[in-house]
């Protein structure tokens, strides 16, 4: 993908409202919600909101959690992500806190004609937002979360350059004909979101939407594997779940860590269940809640060795190896040796919720 990884989140009221037309900003999130969208940022690269919102809403877009915070930190990373903004008029206040709130890096995608001098940010002129992302992709930005508003999440939809979406909705009704909503008319790609979480945070319904096209097998083997994870016994290290199947769908094995001895990893737990001359591993494929691991003190072996030594050519994960014991790089590695590696980030909450205990 020449592009990040894209989440649209928005809180909207029960008639898709992001807002009151009073002129003071109507507060539809909670303290849990807010809390939800922290813990998002802290796990993205970069935060885009659209130039209309720093006017609006002077958003700082800062991770406020100091345990998230120094967990950036200590991976290497900026207390909180790079901030993103997009204009075509270049009307923006250098006092924004979008440009004085935190000390990390700021990004300005304007248009040829915009006047964007003095602002405490690197400018880029004259990209279309295709074009802006594919340069976010170029600087490191793996990982995207747009936070508004409505013109931007509708620009981001209409041209299929999303590929998650989080929808809080709060019950309250705004009935304001000229208050902001959620989208704008536009030509909004077919068929059906598909539905991967829903969850009470006190008044307010968070529903994640997963709008990349994905295989269902996949989803539905690779929760499996999630859900395998919650069998794990207590342990100081990652709770991961493993299923191997065949081209057929069935089902040849499946493990978890900690199995058989504390120092198990789900996917050789899973796979010293399979006769190594099996012919059907040709042709399989291993899910697995986290990044198989190309670093390893626990055994000789790695995970990604064991896949590699068993020919299994397509490997499904949700949630990247966080730089907590060894460096991830299992994925890299499996994909330089010709296999083909499916990342679904939008699994990734279910797997950091198990592995709680890390964080």
């Amino acid at each position: 993908m020449d592009r990040p990884y894209v989440v649209l989140s928005a809180a909207v009221s029960l008639d898709g409202f992001l807002d009151d037309a009073s002129g003071q900003r109507l507060l539809l999130s909670n303290e849990e919600d807010f809390d939800r969208v922290d813990e998002v940022r802290a796990g993205v690269d970069a935060i885009l909101v659209g130039a209309g919102t720093i006017r609006a809403d002077d958003p700082g877009l800062l991770v406020r959690s100091a345990e998230r915070r120094g967990s950036r930190v200590a991976r290497g990373l900026a207390e909180s992500p790079v901030k993103v903004t997009l204009t075509t008029s270049g009307h923006l206040d250098p006092e924004a806190a979008f440009f004085t709130a935190g000390a990390g890096e700021k990004l300005v995608y304007a248009s040829e004609s915009a006047m964007v001098d003095g602002l405490n940010a690197t400018v880029v002129k004259g990209l279309d937002l295709p074009g802006a992302l594919a340069d976010l992709k170029g600087r490191g930005v793996e990982r995207l979360l747009v936070e508004g508003g409505g013109e931007v999440h509708t620009e981001f939809l209409t041209g299929g350059l999303a590929d998650e979406l989080h929808l809080a909705v709060a019950p309250v009704f705004v009935g304001d004909e000229s208050a902001p909503r959620f989208l704008r008319p536009g030509r909004f790609p077919g068929g059906r979101a598909k539905l991967v979480e829903t969850r009470a945070l006190g008044d307010v319904v968070l529903m994640r939407y997963l709008l990349a096209e994905q295989d269902e097998r996949d989803l539905v083997r690779l929760r499996q594997a999630i859900d395998l994870a919650e069998n794990c016994p207590p342990s100081a290290t990652f709770r991961v779940g493993a299923v191997v199947t065949d081209a057929d769908d069935t089902v040849l094995a499946t493990g978890f860590s900690g199995e058989t001895d504390p120092r198990d990893h789900a996917e050789e737990a899973a796979l010293a269940k399979i006769d190594p001359q099996d012919p059907r591993l040709a042709h399989a494929t291993i899910y697995s809640s986290l990044e198989p691991c190309g670093e390893r003190a626990s055994r000789p072996l790695t995970c990604t060795e064991h896949i590699l030594r068993a020919g299994i050519p397509r490997v499904v994960f949700a949630w990247r190896e966080p730089s907590i014991f060894v460096e991830g790089t299992g994925a890299e590695l499996l994909a330089e040796a010709g296999r083909a590696v499916v990342e679904i980030p939008a699994l990734a909450p279910f797997v950091q919720r198990t592995n709680a205990h890390l964080r």
